[in-house]
C-alpha cells in the first residue's frame, strides 16, 4: 500500500504514523500502543533522567518488536535571574493571595534537561532505532555519535531556513510543525511567534525545499488531514492531541475534560508555563494575563513560581493554572485504544486517497 515511501524504507515500520512525544502526557503504554499498530512508537525523555528512560525503553523493548523513538530537547540551558523571579512572582501576586498561598514560598519548574553527554553514552549503549530532538539539534559531536550508534536522526522545524538547516547539519527526516500544533514550538532560528505558517502552508514549502523525508505534524486527527498531507508531500504524519484521550494517555481527568469541552477556537500559543511558547487550551491565567506575557522567566523555570497555584487550583477541581497541551484539533480527539485509533486512522486516510 506505501510501497516506495522513503520514510518508511528508512524507519522501518509499516505505517507513516509517528506518534508525537508528548512529556508529561504520556509513558511507555502510548509508544506501545503505537507500535503495535504498526507505526512509530514515541518515549519523551526531557523531563526524564538516564535511569527512567532505561526504565522506558526496557518496558517497551518487552512488550513490541517494532522501533523506538526516543526524544530529547536541544535548548542552552539557562538559569532565572533574581529580577526575573521576582517579576513574575509579583505578576502572580494576586493569584498568592486568593489561596492564601506565602509568595515567597519556595518551588521548582519540572526538570527539563538537553541532550547532554549521559544520554548521549546511553543512546550509543542501547542504539534505539530513531532518535528525534525538538529546538533543533545537540552539538555536531554529540550529533555524530547518536548517528555512528546506528540511529535515524529527526528533528523538528517550524520555517523553511530551519527544516534546511537541519538537513544541512545531519538530520535524517524533518518534521514540519505547523502553528497549529500543541505543545512547545520546536522553532530554534527565529523567536516570532506570529510569524509562524500554518502546517499546510509550510508542508510543500518544506518539501521543495529538502531530499530527506518530510513529516507533517500540527492538528491531524483524522483520515482526511493524513489524506492531505500526503497529498502535499508529506512521507508520514506525527500526531499527538488525537492520542491524548485514549487509555493509553497519562494527563489528568481535568485535563481529558477541558479537551471534551474545548473546541478549534479555545487555545492559543502561551509560554506561561514554561516560559517558551506552546499551545495549551485556554485557561484562566492565559485570559487574565494574556497568552504571551514579557514577565516569564527563562525557559524552563516559568513553572516553578506556578506549581503552588497549579496545585491549589487542581485540588479544587480548577484548572486555572495548569499546562493543558493540546493542538487546533481537540475536537477531534477519539476515547479508547491507541492501538485501534492508529489502525483506523490509516485505514481512514486511504480511503480518502483511494490507494
Amino acid at each position: 500500500m506505501f510501497e516506495g515511501n522513503r520514510y518508511l524504507e528508512l524507519i522501518g515500520t509499516n505505517l507513516p504514523l509517528i506518534q508525537s512525544p508528548m512529556a508529561g502526557a504520556q509513558d511507555h503504554r502510548l509508544a506501545i500502543a503505537v507500535s503495535k499498530a504498526g507505526g512509530l512508537g514515541s518515549l519523551p525523555c526531557a523531563l526524564l533522567d538516564v535511569n527512567a528512560v532505561e526504565s522506558e525503553l526496557k518496558q517497551f523493548r518487552a512488550a513490541c518488536n517494532g522501533p523506538a523513538n526516543l526524544n530529547f530537547f536541544c535548548h542552552k540551558p539557562q538559569i532565572a535571574t533574581p529580577a526575573q523571579e521576582t517579576k513574575w512572582r509579583n505578576t502572580l501576586s494576586s493569584y498568592y493571595a486568593e489561596h492564601n498561598i506565602n509568595i515567597d514560598t519556595t518551588t521548582t519548574a519540572p526538570i527539563r534537561n538537553p541532550f547532554d553527554e549521559t544520554m548521549c553514552q546511553f543512546v550509543e549503549a542501547h542504539k534505539p532505532e530513531v532518535v528525534s530532538f525538538h529546538f533543533g539539534l545537540p552539538s555536531q559531536k554529540l550529533l555524530n555519535r547518536v548517528k555512528v550508534a546506528g540511529s535515524v536522526v529527526m528533528s523538528s522545524a517550524t520555517t523553511v531556513a530551519e527544516a534546511v538547516w537541519l538537513e544541512g547539519n545531519g538530520c535524517d527526516v524533518i518534521i514540519a510543525q505547523g502553528v497549529e500544533a500543541g505543545g512547545h514550538r520546536g522553532m530554534f532560528l527565529n523567536e516570532d511567534v506570529s510569524a509562524q505558517p500554518g502546517l499546510f502552508a509550510l508542508l510543500p514549502q518544506v518539501v521543495d525545499a529538502v531530499s530527506v523525508p518530510v513529516v507533517a505534524a500540527g492538528a491531524i486527527a483524522d483520515g482526511r488531514g493524513i489524506a492531505a498531507a500526503f497529498t502535499l508531500g508529506a512521507s508520514a504524519v506525527q500526531m499527538g492531541t488525537a492520542f491524548l484521550l485514549t487509555d493509553e494517555s497519562t494527563i489528568s481527568d481535568l485535563h481529558r475534560q477541558a479537551l471534551r469541552d474545548a473546541n478549534e477556537n479555545k487555545t492559543a500559543v502561551t509560554n506561561l508555563f514554561s516560559g517558551r511558547p506552546a499551545r495549551s487550551l485556554y485557561n484562566r491565567l492565559m485570559v487574565e494575563c494574556g497568552p504571551i506575557s514579557n514577565k516569564t522567566p527563562v525557559f524552563p523555570t516559568a513553572g516553578a513560581a506556578l506549581a503552588p497555584l497549579k496545585k491549589a487550583a487542581e485540588e479544587n477541581d480548577q484548572v486555572d493554572f495548569s499546562s493543558l497541551w493540546s493542538g487546533q484539533a481537540a475536537r477531534q480527539c477519539k476515547t479508547g485504544s491507541a492501538q485501534a485509533l492508529a489502525n483506523d486512522l490509516i485505514e481512514d486516510a486511504t480511503r480518502v486517497l483511494k490507494l
